[in-house]
């Protein structure tokens, strides 16, 4: 069988690369840690891999805001090699940083068509708590949304760990659009309320940051791309669950018995690529 070949970036302040590409290869892919200059120089090529992830971290510190210049970096170095590995279907993924970083090279929520333009539309800004937020949260995920990534999973706790996660965009037409194109793949909710609309921003800490509409990930139009801000490689076991010692944990429907909930999201990409070839 194939065994899909995924490049974690690494390096510029990245911090969750090995976690990353450790839950890959338990489900079934072959990671490599690649330091984004390997791409940029040419030492290796993006066109070898096929799953690209952009992990989260610090990455340049922040500096100019969260993922601008690793975003400046990847927009201007490797437009074309990023265009190509979309046109080619295959799927990029960025977590926490790695969100920010995809929205700030325009690649999410991306154009109208489905070719990347590296026009930036949104922006991932400071939580409305002024501060950074590590906890955990409950996300609903979009059973409409055409997202490779996020096929057949319908609520997760997961915990999240930033400082600038609210999404935001320029107006209300482009937010709606958003929604009306099932672009919105997973919000945040408040689990003990089932009459909430998700169109109104929930009440902390049920929203760690303020997003609008409760975003906590998008796709792009062809589903390829995802981001989010939330660490589902962080609950790739029940274990590490805050609720696993008393019993009360969520437990998934896998035939793997420790398995925790945030696996799926990888196995989902991994199966595309093994079924696309």
């Amino acid at each position: 069988m194939y065994v899909p070949k995924v490049a974690v970036l690494f390096g510029f302040g990245i911090n969750c690369d090995h976690e990353t590409a450790a839950v890959f290869d338990m489900v079934g892919g072959k990671s490599t840690r690649v330091h984004l200059n390997s791409f940029i120089s040419g030492i290796d090529n993006l066109a070898n891999y096929d799953i690209l992830a952009v992990p989260g971290g610090f990455s340049f510190g922040d500096h100019l805001g969260s993922g601008r210049l690793m975003g400046n970096r990847m927009r201007f170095s490797l437009r074309d090699e990023l265009t190509e590995f979309i046109k080619a279907g295959k799927p990029i993924i960025g977590i926490c940083n790695g969100f920010q970083v995809l929205v700030k090279t325009g690649l999410l929520p991306g154009p109208e068509g489905k070719i990347p333009d590296f026009i930036q539309r949104a922006s991932l800004t400071l939580n409305d708590s002024g501060r950074y937020e590590d906890r955990w949260v409950t996300l609903e995920f979009n059973q409409q949304s055409n997202c490779i990534w996020t096929q057949g999973i319908t609520q997760m706790d997961c915990p999240v760990r930033h400082g600038e996660g609210k999404y935001v965009m320029p107006d209300r037409a482009m937010l709606s659009a958003l929604s009306d194109n099932n672009q919105i793949a997973v919000r945040y909710i408040d689990p003990n309320d089932s009459n909430y609309d998700p169109d109104q921003v929930l009440p902390f800490p049920k929203s760690p940051n303020g997003s609008m509409m409760n975003i906590a990930g998008i796709t792009d139009k062809t589903g390829l791309v995802f981001g989010l801000m939330p660490h589902p490689e962080a609950i790739y076991a029940q274990w590490l669950h805050p609720d696993y010692s008393r019993g009360d944990a969520p437990v998934t429907a896998s035939d793997i018995s420790w398995e925790g909930e945030g696996l799926q999201i990888f196995r989902n990409a991994v199966e595309y690529v093994i079924s696309n070839n």
